[in-house]
């Protein structure tokens, strides 16, 4: 099979022929032996590939074509490996008149085979036969093998005959796909012609459909294991959704169906317009560029996008800041459109195939991310559109160009009638993007049409997404355009923005069916109470639209609401809910995680804000649906519950009633539910235990962690101890909880987070409460460090075990620190820190919020810090957002009160921002002196 086209390059490049000639033709004659040979041969090899590597990485800076740095490394390999069989069969194994039996073709397989290689790819090697193995062909082929494993390349091979490759292609599929790329590199070219004519006529022929849903099913488990979403913001460039395999799988499919040899040939084919081709190749040679810097940077066949290789290779590519949006932003954007284009490929591929009747409809429908029926429509109520095998499909090719509303029409039909939409129908509106003007989008149908969709009790995430996809969601609203496979630097965001808002779309969705309501009770509860549904789901959509501009994305998000409500035919009330909702969607979030929910002031500044139920109800459902679109194991049961307690007392403040009461009410339900699962306590011990925690305790703790605590009391107390720990893995969050009880004392709190960094335990949220008796449960949640639970248990063991002997004074927390000397980390991310204090925010108490970039020790140091200005800690609200950590500490002074003079409030503030000190210079460095005098509004 021939090698791919030769791709068109003027600048001068490392030729490595002439320089491997002359290492074979100077080997020593005396070199008769093997060890001897490769002693020779390969340290010279091994400086041939250096050059070449080095010389592909300086032309593929210059050039940025990603697709010829491929071809330039594998024609690389090609030499190399010509120059190890010409060394071998001159100096070891002479053969001047070989037997039949000895004939041996050198064969290139699987991405080799492509003519395409990354920096780190495996060699591909079939060394085929034309029967069984002889001693001269074992001992050429053992040979070569030994050379290339001593120049520590990853080798793929196999040692067949013609016969056995076509048993084993006919058994195994990923042997006939490798065979199927097979490229004639050497030796007996009748040997390879026999190969590939009877690989035609004896597997190919008659078993397309076979080939096909294999390679699909395949193509299913290996982006499952990856990440089912093109849009998860660190992405597998080869494996992933709308990746480099992606490609790959569409020219098997192809070149198996159509009896292609080379990707130009997909067009006369018919499979691809010009047009199509071209973006085929575009998004080839980006994946591959992309592949081959990550390669050369690492060092290391490395093929996951990583946050720490984001900015180097963006920096690679020639993406600077622009826009609002960073250098690292605007590459990975492109990136994710072109995860996209390859996703619209992917259709086009399946639309082409079910039309010659290919494959098999289960297998597309799958593919084509098609919803189950509910039911099935009889008839469509457009004259131009009609069910086409179950899908919605148009009637002609001008069906858009006569009425350029059908553009949303045909998205609103699907959704009305449970049904998918056909392929064509799908590829037409993409090329039809033009047709949405200034008149679509201000169309009164238009914008009834898509209103209706987006409210839809049928599946609106799943009809945006396909809008989405198709480039008609972008253009009908231009600001969620801008969105589009935008991604957010940081770790806390799993998604690109339009992908998290379509996301939050499907939850509030789930939510409004009743699907979630053990998961989400709150929600669920208050979903059939609220009175404009209709401004909730605009809210959902466009509560990030403004993601990636200068200004806060909150106020500049809800202009954008005020100018689309309208538009979509809200009335004024709808749209300032609207406004409202999207200026405010973080207030309740940050309410919740990081405020003293058991003081009045939290819960009357908060009711201030929202001044209504309705309101409240809205905003309540809103958060859990944005919370828990951000990514698996962001929404926790501890989450739910904060924001149910502060819902609940702010719906007492805002309905009149005396909070007090209310909080009574509540507690006593909960305390006979978790009465009722401790049914083998008598009514006195009950009694005792429950009035050892205060209402805060109660309200704030979910009812799984009320029953785990009050057993593990019950056996502390048994065993007459007064402090002891606990601990077990969250697989859901990936977190690894520690649960320590003590006695209460001012640097507790420091003593746990000691403990923790000097074992290497990054604590990502905390939960602290103090007991009516002067006892201190604190529950910790860490980082997990290993995969398997035994060895993440036996860790969690031995910070338990450090916890314990520092609260027995056996060892000293800061000695245990200070030696550990954690070297400092590369710094990927830059936040930079900021310090509120607020007398206003607690009658009792100072809040001190503290923002920065998160990092093992970090609450430690806090902690310590707070302790040697001789503060109280009263009540500490942890919690990270990715790289961001969000700590806020309610103090006191020694007396009690609040800490009121400004030098005492200037001294905390130069405190804490010297723990801070080593970012602050990483900031300065990076010269952004700006946004560590005055930091930005925290975005998540």
């Amino acid at each position: 099979m021939p090698p791919p086209a030769e791709h068109a390059n003027a600048a001068a490049m490392f030729d490595p022929v002439p320089a491997l000639e002359k290492i074979v033709a100077s080997l020593d004659r005396d070199a008769r032996e093997p060890t001897k040979l490769r002693g020779l041969l390969v340290p010279e090899l091994r400086r041939v590939i250096e050059a070449g590597h080095k010389d592909a990485e300086r032309l593929l800076l210059k050039e940025r074509d990603g697709l010829a740095c491929a071809q330039r490394l594998s024609r690389l390999t090609d030499a190399v490996v010509r120059a190890i069989y010409d060394a071998v069969v001159w100096r070891l194994y002479p053969n001047d008149n070989p037997s039949t039996g000895e004939h041996l073709a050198i064969v290139a397989t699987g991405g080799y085979g492509r003519g395409t290689m990354a920096p780190g790819s495996d060699i591909d090697l079939l060394f085929l036969l034309p029967y069984k193995q002889t001693a001269w062909s074992e001992s050429v082929v053992e040979a070569m093998l030994y050379v290339l494993w001593d120049l520590k390349l990853k080798v793929g091979h196999a040692t067949r005959s013609v016969e056995e490759c076509l048993r084993e292609g006919r058994a195994d599929m990923t042997i006939r796909t490798a065979l199927l790329e097979s490229r004639f590199l050497f030796g007996s070219r009748s040997l390879f012609e026999e190969l590939v004519t009877r690989f035609d006529t004896e597997l190919v022929i008659g078993s397309a459909t076979e080939f096909v849903d294999a390679k699909l099913r395949e193509r299913d488990g290996r982006v499952a294991k990856a990440g089912a979403s093109r849009y998860l913001v660190e992405p597998n460039v080869k494996d992933g959704k709308g990746g480099l395999r992606d490609l790959n799988t569409l020219f098997w499919i192809a070149k198996y169906t159509y009896r292609v040899r080379d990707q130009a040939e997909l067009v006369h084919a018919g499979l691809f317009t010009p047009d199509e081709y071209r973006l085929f190749e575009r998004c080839e040679e980006f994946l591959w560029r992309v592949r081959c810097h990550i390669h050369f940077v690492t060092g290391r066949p490395e093929e996951r996008l990583s946050f720490g290789l984001q900015p180097k290779i963006a920096e690679r590519l020639g993406f600077g800041a622009r826009g609002g949006l960073s250098g690292v932003e605007r590459f990975m954007k492109a990136y994710f459109l072109i995860a996209k284009d390859v996703g619209d490929l992917t259709a086009i591929v399946c639309a082409e195939l079910e039309a010659r009747h290919a494959k098999r409809t289960p297998v597309l429908d799958r593919w084509i991310g098609r919803f189950r029926d509910r039911f099935r429509a009889t008839s469509m109520e457009a004259e131009d559109f009609w069910i086409d095998n179950g899908r919605v499909n148009i009637r002609g090719e001008d069906t858009f160009e006569r009425d350029p509303v059908n553009l949303i029409r045909l998205f609103w039909l699907a959704d009305r009638h449970n049904l998918a939409l056909h392929p064509d129908a799908a590829r037409l509106a993409n090329r039809s993007l033009k047709l949405i003007t200034h008149g679509v989008r201000t169309d009164p149908e238009a914008n009834r049409l898509f209103l209706d969709i987006l409210t839809s009790k049928n599946a609106p995430e799943t009809i945006l997404r396909l809008m989405n996809e198709a480039g008609v969601l972008g253009r009908f609203i231009p600001d969620f355009g801008r969105i589009v496979a935008m991604m957010q630097f940081n770790m806390y965001h799993h998604y690109t923005v339009d992908e998290h808002l379509l996301r939050s779309l499907g939850v509030l969705s789930a939510i409004d069916s009743g699907r979630v309501r053990e998961e989400h009770p709150l929600a669920s509860r208050l979903i059939d109470t609220i009175h404009n549904r209709r401004a909730l789901y605009v809210a959902i959509l466009l509560h990030d639209i403004a993601k990636g501009r200068p200004e806060d994305h909150s106020i500049a998000g809800a202009a954008i609401a005020r100018k689309l409500g309208p538009r979509f035919g809200l009335s004024q009330a709808e749209t300032e809910t609207v406004a409202w909702l999207v200026e405010h969607h973080l207030l309740m979030s940050m309410t919740a995680q990081s405020r003293d929910l058991s003081d009045p002031k939290t819960i009357e500044k908060f009711a201030s804000v929202v001044q209504s139920l309705e309101r409240l109800k809205l905003l309540a459902i809103l958060t859990v649906a944005d919370i828990k679109a951000v990514g698996p194991g962001v929404w926790t049961a501890w989450k739910g519950t904060l924001l149910r307690t502060l819902y609940d007392e702010t719906e007492v403040l805002l309905s009149g009633g005396h909070s007090e009461i209310a909080r009574t009410d509540r507690v006593r339900l909960i305390q006979m539910a978790l009465r009722e699962q401790l049914a083998d306590w008598g009514a006195e011990v009950f009694d005792a235990y429950a009035a050892r925690h205060n209402q805060a305790y109660w309200l704030k703790v979910d009812g799984t962690r009320h029953f785990k605590n009050a057993r593990f009391l019950r056996t502390v107390m048994e065993e007459g101890r007064t402090s002891a720990t606990t601990y077990e893995t969250d697989p859901i969050r990936g977190v690894t909880e520690l649960t320590v009880y003590s006695p209460d004392h001012p640097r507790l709190l420091a003593i746990i987070t000691g403990a923790c960094a000097a074992t290497g335990g990054n604590i990502v949220d905390a939960q602290i409460f103090t007991t009516t008796d002067g006892f201190a449960l604190d529950s910790i949640f860490i980082s997990r460090a290993f995969e398997r639970d035994e060895d993440e248990l036996r860790r969690a063991g031995r910070i338990a075990t450090a916890i314990e002997r520092a609260l027995k004074g056996e060892i000293k927390i800061a000695e245990l620190v200070a030696d550990k000397h954690p070297k400092e980390p590369v710094k990927t991310f830059l936040v930079p820190p900021d310090v509120s204090i607020d007398n206003a925010l607690s009658s009792r108490e100072t809040v001190v919020e503290i923002t920065g970039l998160d990092r093992p020790g970090l609450l430690y140091e806090l902690t310590t810090a707070l302790n040697r200005l001789n503060l109280n800690i009263t009540s500490a609200h942890v919690a990270t957002f990715g790289e961001r950590a969000v700590d806020v500490f309610y103090v006191t002074d020694l007396t009690g009160t609040r800490v009121m003079q400004p030098d005492r409030l200037a001294l905390i503030r130069a405190a804490v921002m010297e723990v801070f000190a080593s970012d602050v210079a990483a900031l300065r460095a990076e010269g952004l002196d700006a946004l560590v005098d005055s930091p930005p509004p925290r975005e998540l």
